[in-house]
């Protein structure tokens, strides 16, 4: 029965993550389509970038949504800290590839963040203070994310080292999906905020 559940679990936590926030509340405020303007990437940066900071938060807000309530689902259930960990990396893949927007999602990042909230907020904490941080020193989203991606496997060690695994499957797909931006920041060609 725990098993057929966790199933169903992560299953709807791929479906709710495959629901696009940004192309919606694009649609909404009738801003162009963020797949197509600005970075091509359906996530908050770009929707700030065509509309500012009101679509912005809200696309935010949902994304981080999508990852908070499966894995507070499953959390509440008292399901294991590696099947919390498989239903926040279903969210993300949602996101990364919904399937009600042709498999063109976002980076995952806020999704991966919601995922924490609940299962552990101190760590949630230092992961939106060292995004905040990198963020406010360099004025560049994906180095921001991916410094701070990078630091969730110490993070959850220090705070619960029970969901050390689980953050580390969620650093490695949130890294993965920032290939380009890292190439790109090796180059020296990345976009930032000035």
């Amino acid at each position: 029965m725990t098993s057929a559940l966790a199933l169903l679990i992560i299953l709807s936590a791929y479906l709710f993550g495959s629901i696009s926030s940004a192309v919606l509340i694009c649609r909404v405020f009738a801003l162009d389509d963020p797949r197509l303007r600005g970075s091509g990437n359906p996530g908050a940066t770009n929707v700030y970038r065509l509309g500012g900071a009101l679509p912005a938060a809200l696309t935010l807000l949902f994304d981080v949504l999508k990852g908070m309530l499966p894995v507070w689902l499953a959390y509440f259930l008292g399901l294991p800290p590696i099947t919390l960990g498989f239903v926040a990396i279903a969210a993300c893949l949602g996101h990364i590839y919904p399937l009600f927007f042709r498999f063109r999602g976002g980076k995952g990042v806020a999704t991966a963040l919601g995922a924490m909230f609940p299962v552990a907020l101190p760590m949630t904490l230092m992961l939106i203070l060292t995004w905040v941080f990198v963020f406010l020193v360099t004025r560049v989203s994906s180095l921001a994310a991916l410094i701070t991606v990078g630091l969730s496997p110490l993070y959850a060690y220090l705070v619960k080292p029970q969901y050390t695994v689980p953050a580390c499957m969620l650093a490695a797909l949130i890294i993965w999906r920032h290939r380009s931006n890292i190439q790109r920041l090796w180059r020296g060609t990345e976009t930032g905020f000035r």
